[in-house]
């Protein structure tokens, strides 16, 4: 039987390859998507979640979350990574569908019951969604089956300050949250991610194989991995989300 999934998402090129993944693998049913700021902002996010699913041919709910973290003001997206539109030099068009009216919040509190004990939760961006969804219903993380996430690092550095990885540090107080109060809770850091690299060649091939999707992925990374090039790693670009899917 496929594994009930959920992404929490701020998409991102290398939430694109995670995304894409999850949608083509057969051991996966990806229920739907929740967006968050990051990488993208949050309204934007949902419109690259929305994009993606389109471009896969795919009809899954997308619920739009929070727009800012708990305590902190906002941080600027992660441009110089991603690129303004969070897909390199992608153009992203509008979407011909919409998100849901319910928050992401509200709608991983409501799948999460109706799923009892099924559903395994992937965030791959900050945690704010997850935190506001514990908050909501202190029943949260015991319905699900249990959470991956992408996030953290234990004895790898940051990737955004020497100390810092990106996503925890987009909101330290809901990852702070989370880590405290949640359960059945598996973290993927920087020490598993820096270890995945993926070169030029490997997008290449994909999009040789499969020229729609693959070559979506190959016009992302090429601007990801030049990016990677600038400071200072020349073997290809780290696969953080999809390490954790």
């Amino acid at each position: 039987m496929a594994l009930k999934l959920i992404i929490d998402t701020d998409p991102g090129i290398d939430d694109a390859m995670a995304i894409l993944y999850a949608i083509a693998a057969p051991e996966i049913d990806l229920l739907g998507l929740t967006t968050v700021f990051g990488n993208v902002t949050t309204p934007k996010a949902t419109r690259n979640a929305l994009y993606l699913l389109e471009q896969a041919g795919i009809e899954i709910p997308v619920a739009e979350g929070l727009h800012r973290p708990r305590i902190l003001p906002p941080f600027p997206p992660t441009s110089a990574v991603h690129g303004a539109e969070g897909f390199g030099t992608l153009a992203v068009p509008t979407p011909q569908r919409r998100a849901l009216v319910e928050t992401a919040p509200e709608y991983l509190v409501r799948m999460a019951r109706a799923h009892q004990g099924e559903l395994l939760l992937c965030p791959i961006g900050p945690l704010t969604n997850i935190a506001a969804a514990m908050e909501l219903d202190p029943s949260f993380c015991s319905n699900l089956k249990g959470m991956v996430v992408m996030g953290g690092s234990l004895r790898a550095g940051g990737n955004i300050t020497p100390a810092a990885e990106a996503n925890f540090y987009h909101d330290p107080h809901a990852a702070d949250f989370v880590l405290r109060h949640g359960c059945n809770i598996t973290l993927v850091g920087l020490d598993v991610t820096n270890r995945v690299i993926c070169p030029r060649s490997f997008f290449a091939q994909l999009a040789s194989q499969s020229p729609k999707i693959g070559g979506l992925l190959h016009q992302m990374a090429e601007f990801y991995i030049d990016f990677y090039e600038t400071v200072g790693k020349f073997s290809g670009c780290g696969m953080h989300d999809p390490s954790a899917l």
